[in-house]
This record gives structure tokens, sequence and C-alpha cells, in this order.
């Protein structure tokens, strides 16, 4: 019996596609945003620190644009959705926090309920 396991070369065109992924800068995340890119989609990284995400983003090749957006701070989550337009067809909701006891946002939440929770339902 012959397995198939899936990998992004499998990946179909995603030309004409737009694709927001959160913490798209590092690890999995710019692993995801590089395939997405890499399969002809325009890729928009949402991080928090816009250096890191430009310096990811010049590794990846094919279209990104890097926007700032802290899940951590719901004034941050409002500008980057009020500032969107045009199609989105897919959104990642890769970042997120773990294991910050004690820690807040900066609008007074648990940091990971905050950012893992609140921060991607709005």
């Amino acid at each position: 019996m012959v397995k198939y396991r899936w990998t992004a070369d499998d990946m179909p065109s995603m030309d004409g596609r737009t694709v927001v992924i959160t913490g798209g800068n590092g690890g999995v995340g710019a692993a995801t945003a590089s395939a997405f890119a890499r399969a002809g989609a325009h890729v928009v990284l949402a991080v928090r620190s816009t250096q890191r995400g430009r310096e990811a983003a010049r590794t990846m090749g094919g279209s990104t644009e890097v926007r700032e957006l802290d899940l951590a701070d719901l004034s941050s989550i409002r500008s980057f959705a009020q500032s969107w337009s045009g199609p989105l067809d897919i959104l990642i909701n890769n970042a997120g926090v773990a294991g910050l006891q004690g820690d807040q946002t900066k609008d007074g939440f648990d940091l990971q309920f905050g950012t893992n929770h609140r921060g991607t339902s709005l």
C-alpha cells in the first residue's frame, strides 16, 4: 500500500489570492507564508515587529506585504482591520503566546487569553 504524503509542493496555484498570516515572520508562520508566496499568493505578514517582518519577507520571494498587528493590543487590531481594503481569501491565525503567567495585555487581560483568544476573535 502506497501512502501519499502531501507537501507544500503539492499546493495548487494561489495566483490572485490574498493570504493574511499572523506571526508570519518566524517559525511555522514564516514557513507557511513562504509556501503561499511560492504558490503565487499575495501574502500579508501581520506582525508585531515590522522590522522583523520585512527581514522575513525579503527571504520569501513572491508578493509579500508587511503590516503591523499586535494581538495583545485591541487598538492595534482595530487599526489593522479598519485599514484593510480589498479581498481577503485566507486568514491564518498563527501567532500566539504561552506560559506567560501574570503578564497582561495593554488592555488589562491575561496576556495568553488576550492574545490567543480575544486577539484572534475580534
